[in-house]
């Protein structure tokens, strides 16, 4: 087999399946045999037009698969048939801003972010990966596909809200909005001791998942004030951080509002239009208020500690992966997906349909049985 089945931006709102030569590793590269990948916000603002990638891209940065070749450089630390995650960001770990630890920015502006920005993705039945021995990370045989797909991007990325906004045990934090990210940025805030978490959203089934991650309190903006209430649990004073996970003007102003004199507000959200901080939210400038922005941290590393979380039960994730389709149903996993209809939180996205993917797994364990 010479030919793959993959998914392609076709251009504004467009989505084609097609086929494609499988891709042959160089030097330091990797080829994975793609078994779980999924959507994420970030593709719905490429498909709108909201970011712009070359027309023909294979979209997708969220890769769980198998090794299948291997480039020169890369033995023995890896093999074929190994099962590995790579980061929704690949460094390079020798550039200037790699060497400065600003791995997401390798380099240049966002230049960490390649799979579906800048090279083919992970919607694709094979993935070529850059600089394969700083970003492969070997999955343990006793996690599943489903526990570590939301950990190159969804996870990463909302835990770091919590790390760049320097969360400190016994903090009060607000996260706004409580999508996948906004819930992992809650779980993060957790992880990192925060005392009070606020979870801030319009919707009821996600401020009650937010409850599960973490929140010790939710706030629903079509029933209260954010501000007001985030003001009033904390005595007046506003919050230490306050995490913004959305990128919409109201959100961000709303975390401005909500942060104490000398607090910190982390930004993780995708903004496409300007961005105003209101004169008396920001205390005239005065404030010694932080505003701090994030892209997924990645790399090996990364990956491998955030698979230690998942493999000594400290995170869980399952819950958000709502929804299963295969490669061929793309289209309307991506409008449940980009709808926010269904329930949806997150979907896993698989080269296969479910039901031959099951039929498999039963086999195989036969099989070694």
């Amino acid at each position: 087999m010479s030919a793959m089945k993959a998914v392609v931006f076709g251009g504004t709102n467009q989505l084609r399946i097609e086929e494609r030569p499988i891709p042959v590793p160089g030097t330091g590269e990797a080829v994975i045999r793609i078994t779980t990948t999924t959507i994420c916000g970030t593709d719905v603002h490429i498909v709108r037009g909201e970011y712009p990638v070359r027309p023909g891209l294979i979209l997708g940065h969220e890769p769980v698969g198998v090794i299948a070749a291997l480039g020169d450089g890369l033995e023995p630390e890896y093999r074929i048939g190994q099962r590995v995650i790579v980061g929704a960001i690949t460094p390079c770990g020798q550039c200037f801003s790699c060497l400065g630890g600003s791995h997401a920015q390798c380099g240049g502006p966002l230049g960490g972010w390649r799979f579906g920005n800048t090279i083919d993705g992970a919607w694709a039945e094979y993935l070529r990966v850059p600089d394969a021995r700083a970003n492969l990370a070997v999955i343990p045989d006793s996690l599943s596909d489903e526990q570590v797909v939301l950990l190159p991007d969804i996870f990463s990325t909302g835990l770091s809200g919590a790390e760049s906004g320097n969360v400190r045990v016994g903090d009060a934090v607000a996260v706004f909005a409580q999508g996948p990210i906004g819930l992992c940025a809650t779980l993060g805030a957790k992880l990192r001791g925060a005392a009070l978490i606020v979870g801030v959203d319009a919707v009821p089934e996600r401020l009650e998942m937010a409850r599960r991650f973490g929140a010790t309190h939710v706030v629903n903006v079509r029933e209260q004030d954010p501000v007001a209430e985030i003001r009033r649990l904390t005595g007046g004073r506003g919050v230490d951080v306050a995490i913004e996970a959305l990128g919409r003007q109201e959100t961000f102003e709303n975390a401005l509002r909500s942060t104490r004199p000398g607090g910190t507000v982390s930004s993780l959200g995708v903004y496409s239009g300007k961005l105003v901080a209101p004169y008396e939210a920001i205390h005239a400038g005065l404030g010694d208020q932080r505003i701090v922005m994030t892209l997924c941290p990645g790399g090996k590393e990364r990956m491998r500690r955030l698979l230690e979380l998942v493999a000594h039960d400290r995170v869980d994730l399952t819950p958000l992966v709502t929804h299963h389709f295969a490669f061929d149903d793309i289209h309307e996993a991506f409008e449940m997906f980009s709808s926010q209809r269904a329930g949806v939180m997150k979907i896993a996205l698989t080269p296969q349909a479910v039901g031959e993917l099951v039929a498999q797994r039963v086999t195989a364990r036969a099989f070694r049985q």
